[in-house]
């Protein structure tokens, strides 16, 4: 019986380089994980039914659901696909610890040092599992900021695969006061790395990946600055 795919969202983030181009951050996922062990990866992970909760949705800016459904496809209840955009950022704020978000004027978030400590020490409690990602942003009246994502790729696991995920695939640009964490619980070691640098890692077995993963990159690897990525995939800025 072939298992039906669980949908999954993924983030590719990305940063300039000096003196030119632009890197993008890979996690390596703990060996003993059942999906993923010592790969090389993007943030990601399952789309969770709170992420398109009426508390989520109101938690969140800069798209609408319908919007969201039209990128996605017709195949998604409307909230379900924005439930796509928010599970992106939920999971970028769990296993990195950067959070794109926005106030209630819609303004993005400056990572102060007060906001600072405090994300870092919810950060911490959500993973606990002792406070939730709504509660996180309710407390600090801030917004999903939905804008900052673009829509990239889509990637199904194949049938043979016991562990299936149907994952789309998103950009975001690194904000300029966040840093990510360098490990977390699902995160044993991250790198920043050229799309080009990486590609020539993992020809020389040094940097293990799915095909999804060097496809992004090769894809990426065409682009000679974070500009015409973003003016390619429209992602917000």
């Amino acid at each position: 019986m072939i298992q039906k795919p669980r949908l999954a969202a993924t983030v590719i983030l990305l940063r300039a380089a000096e003196p030119r181009g632009f890197e993008v951050f890979l996690t390596r996922r703990p060996e003993g994980m059942a999906f993923l062990g010592g790969m090389y990866c993007f943030p990601g992970g399952t789309l969770r039914t709170e992420d398109f909760s009426d508390a989520m949705l109101s938690r969140s800016a800069g798209m609408t659901p319908d919007q969201a459904q039209k990128i996605i496809g017709a195949e998604f209840a409307p909230r379900q696909a924005l439930g796509l955009w928010i599970a992106t950022i939920r999971e970028l704020f769990e296993e990195a610890g950067i959070l794109l978000a926005v106030n209630g004027a819609g303004e993005r978030i400056l990572s102060n040092t007060g906001l600072a400590s405090r994300l870092t020490e919810k950060h911490s409690r959500l993973l606990g599992e002792t406070l939730s990602f709504y509660s996180v942003l309710e407390s600090e009246g801030l917004f999903c900021d939905l804008a900052a994502l673009a829509h990239f790729s889509h990637w199904q696991t194949p049938a043979q695969v016991s562990m299936r995920f149907d994952t789309h695939f998103f950009l975001a640009s690194l904000p300029a006061d966040q840093s990510p964490l360098p490990t977390s619980s699902e995160v044993t070691q991250s790198v920043w790395l050229t799309p080009d640098a990486a590609l020539r890692l993992f020809g020389k077995n040094e940097l293990p990946m799915i095909f999804p993963t060097f496809a992004s990159l090769r894809t990426l690897a065409d682009f000679d600055s974070l500009e015409r990525v973003f003016k390619e995939y429209c992602v917000g800025s």
